[in-house]
């Protein structure tokens, strides 16, 4: 592995220092509420993933998802990606069993491979070099398509991926690009041309910072201080936040805005140890706590949790995907959309309350038409599941579901506009 780590690091950046920080200064804004944070993508990147067609419908729902969110709620939206990384997967048990035959666990395909035999299921090396390779194609081709007009608002026929069958929901979204095309074109009929506002977008990658060989291969010292060049954000999970491991001391000294996964089983005092230890300076933009705790126990947790920070320069977001993972009767992990959308309806309604900013959402989500889970515009029924069950991990809310999730998103940020101007 150290052969392996040592190609790693002689490798160039995948990303820039003042990107990062330029990332960190938005996040600073979301916690004030004065822009959003979109963070979203697959649960575990797959090494077959790394093609143009996958790439572009990963990059196209975040764009559309991003459009929805700016247009409905009139504030910035910082698009970050769990891509160009996401290649490595916490597991709770170190052996599972496929098809009656126990084997090491699937850990991501930076690690092993997914195959159900044992060969495949050893920890190879040189995945870690495989893994960079992956990452900078992907984020090549997502610059690429950014710089070459993807995301520009003259054509948002680029976008169209066959829309949702719901035809409220299709009618709203056609009348919302029709509005905001007549506003580009009174903004260029006053003799603004070529605004790259209209053309481009910014786009950043993030990733959950498990394998530290790997993360610290690529980190490096610049502008004064150190950076995990592989992305521009990386976050530590729920089996990964211990105050005093491995994984928040590395954390501890970068420069990268650090998310931090916040489950059930967090405390206020663990809370408050975490603060101390990652933003000792209490930085705007440098800490995200993303809270993952269910649709049933986020009413009574989430104000204690709130409330043990108050006073502290945080950016709060809501995962709420990972609290809601059930599994069906025929073994099949999967979520129900509308426990999703309970919880980041009572993470809008607990912030408010509590006098506090809920400055983003973080999703497992594809651009592609999966059935992982039940619910939503296309009404998925856990016996939809198996026509097209395609994660290596965990349920991920498919184009449909990933789009109406971004229109309820939208009106619920609507309604606390209204509500603060009132």
């Amino acid at each position: 592995m150290a052969d392996s780590l040592a190609q790693v690091q002689e490798l160039p950046p995948l990303v820039d220092a003042g990107e990062v920080d330029t990332l960190r200064g938005h996040l600073a804004a979301a916690g004030r509420g004065e822009a959003f944070l979109l963070q979203g993508g697959d649960c575990a990147e797959r090494f077959a993933d790394c093609n143009r067609c996958a790439i572009e419908a990963k990059l196209k729902i975040l764009m559309q998802m991003s459009l929805v969110l700016t247009w409905g709620a009139r504030l910035p939206v910082i698009r970050v990606g769990r891509l160009a990384g996401q290649f490595a997967k916490p597991r709770s048990q170190d052996m599972e069993t496929v098809d009656g035959v126990e084997l090491p666990s699937y850990r991501g395909d930076l690690v092993n491979d997914i195959a159900p035999e044992s060969a495949a299921r050893e920890a190879d090396p040189r995945r870690l070099v495989d893994a960079y390779h992956h990452s900078a194609a992907t984020l090549n081709y997502c610059r690429a398509l950014l710089d070459g007009g993807f995301a520009d608002l003259h054509h948002p026929g680029h976008w169209d991926l066959g829309f949702v069958r719901s035809s409220d929901n299709r009618k709203a979204y056609e009348d919302m690009v029709e509005r905001i095309l007549d506003a580009v074109d009174f903004v260029e009929s006053t003799g603004v041309h070529g605004n790259e506002a209209l053309r481009t977008v910014e786009f950043y990658s993030s990733h959950e910072a498990l394998h530290l060989g790997w993360e610290e291969a690529m980190t490096d010292e610049d502008h004064g201080g150190w950076y995990n060049l592989g992305a521009h954000m990386v976050w530590l999970g729920e089996r990964t936040r211990q105050p005093d491991g491995a994984h928040v001391e590395y954390a501890r000294g970068l420069r990268n805005p650090v998310g931090v996964k916040i489950g059930p089983t967090a405390t206020a005092t663990e809370l408050e140890q975490l603060l101390d230890i990652l933003n000792p300076g209490d930085a705007p933009g440098r800490l995200t706590l993303i809270t993952r705790l269910g649709a049933d126990a986020i009413g009574d947790q989430l104000p204690l949790l709130i409330d043990s920070v108050k006073g502290r320069q945080v950016t709060w977001s809501c995962d709420p995907m990972h609290g809601n993972t059930r599994t069906t009767e025929g073994g099949l992990k999967t979520r129900r959309f509308d426990d999703v959308q309970g919880e980041l309806k009572t993470a809008f309604e607990v912030h408010d309350a509590a006098g506090s900013v809920l400055g983003g959402v973080h999703f497992e989500m594809t651009g592609d038409d999966v059935t992982e889970c039940t619910g939503g515009p296309q009404e998925l029924s856990e016996a939809d599941l198996s026509r097209s069950y395609q994660t290596y991990c965990d349920p991920r809310l498919n184009y449909a579901q990933s789009l109406e999730m971004a229109f309820l998103l939208a009106r619920q940020l609507q309604q606390l506009r209204r509500c603060e101007s009132a």
